[in-house]
């Protein structure tokens, strides 16, 4: 049977779509898809590891664990965060751990506190890292999952740098309170986790104000009680606790109309994010600001 042009084309439109539809999914999940798996608790997990050119195995080299948001996915993060450019300019090695999926997002928790543990272990078996320069950071739930890191393993943690961070743990969930240098970057007009603190309807949860919690973080480093202002840019105000215990500072970027992004990082969509600001770059910020924070000697173990 012949078919006539016009339902020929109409079958096109029909099946095109479709089938790029099917190429896009797979495209993406090949592009999601993490590099490294281990098995930490008897659970297979995942992560992405980006090691820069200039790696030398006889230099001991700094680790950088960088954590994503509920929802996200190590590669997703990479483009918001942008750390191997920052790696490549600097020359330290990057993880990109992958959250738990279950039946819901990629989310990290208490219980993931193990898993970075074997995670840091695993790259130490392969990789010369320098034991005095592993940091942790990250947005939103991870950079809350940061700050978990900072209380469970302040001995192997040097510094930690959190991004519109989303603390859904309390304050008494830091047992460990021996000071670990902190910086922090957060956006006035964050829908998500807001400035101020609050109920956020999109994760049905109280999160505390930040200035507030900045303060509580400062008192464990035991910093001077009045912070310092100044102003960075137009539109950025960096607050910093100075005169801390063992060098320990805490900083808190404040970034006015910014959303729950990462300034200077990859795009995030302004209906759900909000703005990303781009007069200041986070991650080449909390860089410079790990490098000056190697972990101090507390217990002997370095």
């Amino acid at each position: 049977m012949k078919m006539k042009p016009a339902f020929i084309a109409t079958l096109l439109l029909l099946i095109v779509p479709a089938a790029f539809t099917v190429v896009e999914a797979v495209h993406y999940a090949n592009a999601n898809r993490s590099t490294n798996t281990i098995v930490s608790g008897g659970e297979e997990r995942e992560y992405t590891l980006y090691v820069p050119a200039s790696y030398d195995r006889s230099r001991p080299t700094p680790l950088v664990i960088s954590i994503h948001g509920a929802g996200m996915w190590p590669a997703s993060h990479q483009a918001t965060s942008q750390w191997n450019r920052v790696a490549d300019q600097h020359g330290f090695i990057v993880v990109y751990p992958s959250g738990r999926t279950g039946h819901g997002p990629r989310t990290f928790g208490p219980y993931d506190l193990r898993y970075i543990a074997d995670l840091i272990d695993e790259i130490q078996r392969t990789y010369n890292i320098d034991r005095a320069r592993i940091f942790a950071n990250g947005l939103s739930n991870g950079g809350g999952m940061s700050f978990l890191l900072s209380c469970a393993m302040p001995e192997r943690i040097a510094a930690v740098g959190l991004v519109g961070a989303a603390h859904l743990e309390p304050w008494s969930s830091c047992r460990d309170r021996r000071p670990v240098p902190m910086i922090s970057f957060h956006g006035t007009a964050d829908p998500l986790t807001q400035y101020n603190g609050g109920w956020s309807w999109q994760v049905q949860q109280t999160f505390p104000g930040i200035p507030e919690w900045t303060a509580n973080y400062a008192r464990r480093n035991r910093c001077s009680l009045v912070p310092v202002e100044s102003r960075v840019t137009a539109d950025v105000t960096k607050i910093e606790y100075a005169e801390c215990a063992d060098n320990a500072p805490v900083i808190l970027y404040k970034v006015e109309g910014g959303g729950h992004t990462w300034p200077g990082g990859g795009y995030l969509p302004e209906w759900f994010a909000g703005k990303t600001a781009d007069t200041i770059d986070a991650s080449s910020l909390m860089w410079e600001f790990f490098s000056q924070h190697p972990l101090q000697n507390r217990r002997g173990e370095l």
